[in-house]
């Protein structure tokens, strides 16, 4: 079973469901929806990981794991009510889908999200997981604070074209037909949300387009890293973490 510590902070597989309103209450908190708890139809069928403080127990992140056998299943993500995954279908290999990710608002320790990468690095490797996949958020659903972003991931990570998602949701920006601009690298990597700049550095992939989430009130892609595809350096930094 998932559990470690590293320095200030603690990963471990939520327990009951006080761990999963605690969970809830952090998400609604850090997304800003007004409610007293993020939840959804997903929360019971996902395994739930939180990150705490050691010293106090303190919660300061949590995403939740729907594994799936392989690409027959990916019907069933969460994913799949934005994107058209189809051409995954034929992915062979367990996949999990990592979803709801947040860190407290008052939380500005990068360690923090060093431990989380390390939990998914422990549980990928625990369960054989050969596809890690999500929806990748950027604040907001105006996509003009983020052009330089897109115009990168236009330019150097967009999903190969055998798994590439297609458009499902009614209100997407297509920014790799609609952008012609060079992106001014410092300033897409300010713009990019720090877990996308993660899974890109080590070799994940993008949809080519984002849909705008009104009800999180912000614009996502989805987003794949397939795990054979992982730089060895990485892979050793990580495993090092997750030991």
């Amino acid at each position: 079973m998932l559990a470690l510590s590293k320095g200030r902070y603690r990963a471990r597989i939520a327990r009951g469901a006080d761990d999963l309103a605690a969970a809830q209450q952090l998400r609604a908190m850090a997304f800003g929806t007004g409610a007293e708890r993020d939840e959804d139809d997903f929360d019971a069928i996902c395994t739930h990981i939180l990150i705490e403080e050691e010293r106090d127990g303190r919660l300061v992140c949590c995403f939740r794991f729907l594994p799936l056998t392989g690409g027959a299943e990916i019907g069933r993500s969460y994913a799949a009510q934005f994107y058209d995954l189809g051409a995954l279908a034929d992915f062979d290999g367990p996949i999990v889908e990592m979803g709801r990710f947040c860190i407290h608002p008052e939380a500005r320790d990068g360690d923090i999200l060093r431990v989380a990468w390390a939990a998914m690095t422990q549980y990928v490797d625990d369960n054989g997981v050969e596809l890690l996949c999500g929806c990748s958020s950027f604040a907001g659903t105006d996509a003009k604070h983020y052009l330089d972003a897109f115009a990168m991931l236009k330019l150097r990570h967009l999903a190969p074209k055998r798994w590439l998602p297609r458009v499902k949701a009614p209100a997407v920006f297509q920014f790799a037909k609609k952008l012609r601009r060079k992106p001014d690298a410092k300033l897409a990597m300010l713009r990019m949300p720090p877990l996308l700049r993660t899974y890109l550095l080590m070799g994940g992939w993008v949809s080519d387009h984002a849909v705008v989430d009104t009800h999180m009130n912000t614009l996502h892609v989805f987003t794949g890293l397939e795990i054979k595809s992982i730089p060895p350096a990485r892979k050793r930094l990580l495993r090092a973490v997750a030991g």
